[in-house]
């Protein structure tokens, strides 16, 4: 199979129209009917409906495992790249919002960093293709376990931080008295879904193991990466928000309750390639020894 022609029927799938894949991927039309053309005759299935433009059966069962080649394929180009690339005198790291905290900001160098905020799932991606040297990110996990992470490359992750949790709620909430609380009390609760600048909601799901799609109901969802707005929207009295023990102290118009059972723990680790790459200098080199000291 084609990479070339299965990234262009990625495309033309995810746009809808083969015009506008062209215009993306800089080909003419007709280019891009010849691939999905010749995409098909390899595979003797037919991929996508014509008018309109989307995929069949068997298309989007292609589209399921087409990510996964196209990112692997990715990373192993820039795995290759390291071999030959000039020493770095600049530093990129892709970190997931809640992973930049003291500890990680103090060790990034003075000058030529560049820092990029990103969803939590896409942090391993950019490490593994090449789009940043080093990668920041943070979940929840039990004491000591480290963090589950999607299989998209070989990677090294290093522990940098563990912080207790706390439930942040507004001042005059019931349980905003409480010495500590309970997840097991709080899943009839209305929370606050925000994936990228809070805990993720799947993830309580996942750690409370009750029924699927039971409990921890969203009163409000924030598509956004600032944790200030987060905690403020919780102090305003939207929805209950799970946030690391020192990000949830000191919220005005907010109490941070510390989140007793299950144990768990907000969890920071350093992403970089593994296996034999060539080991870091420059900026990298420094930014990496020093969350590992």
């Amino acid at each position: 199979m084609d990479p070339h022609l299965l990234r262009t029927y990625v495309t033309v799938a995810r746009l809808a129209s083969f015009s506008e894949a062209a215009r993306a991927l800089g080909y003419t039309q007709s280019a891009v009917s010849q691939h999905i053309a010749a995409l098909e005759a390899d595979l003797a299935l037919p991929l996508l409906t014509r008018r309109p433009v989307a995929p069949t059966p068997a298309g989007e069962r292609l589209l399921e495992h087409a990510g996964a080649l196209l990112l692997r394929l990715d990373a192993a180009r820039a795995d290759l790249d390291r071999f030959a690339a000039a020493p770095r005198t600049t530093l990129s790291v892709a970190a997931s919002p809640l992973a930049l905290h003291p500890r990680t900001l103090a060790a990034l160098p003075a000058t030529g960093v560049t820092l990029c905020a990103l969803p939590r799932e896409r942090v391993p991606e950019a490490v593994a293709t090449g789009d940043a040297d080093a990668g920041l990110v943070d979940g929840i996990a039990a004491p000591s376990d480290p963090l589950r992470l999607p299989d998209v490359a070989p990677l090294t992750a290093t522990p940098v931080a563990e912080e207790p949790l706390a439930v942040l709620l507004p001042a005059g909430h019931p349980l905003a008295g409480r010495p500590g609380l309970r997840l097991a009390d709080l899943v009839d609760a209305r929370w606050l879904d925000a994936p990228a600048a809070g805990v993720p909601l799947d993830e309580l799901r996942s750690v409370h193991g009750g029924p699927a799609g039971r409990g921890f109901r969203t009163a409000l969802r924030y598509e956004g990466t600032d944790t200030r707005a987060l905690t403020a929207l919780a102090a305003a009295g939207h929805g209950l928000a799970l946030l690391p023990l020192p990000l949830a102290a000191g919220v005005p118009g907010a109490v941070g309750v510390p989140l007793v059972a299950p144990r768990l723990v907000h969890r920071t680790e350093l992403l970089r390639p593994a296996g034999r790459v060539p080991a870091p200098t420059g900026p990298v080199a420094r930014f990496t020894g020093r969350l590992g000291a």
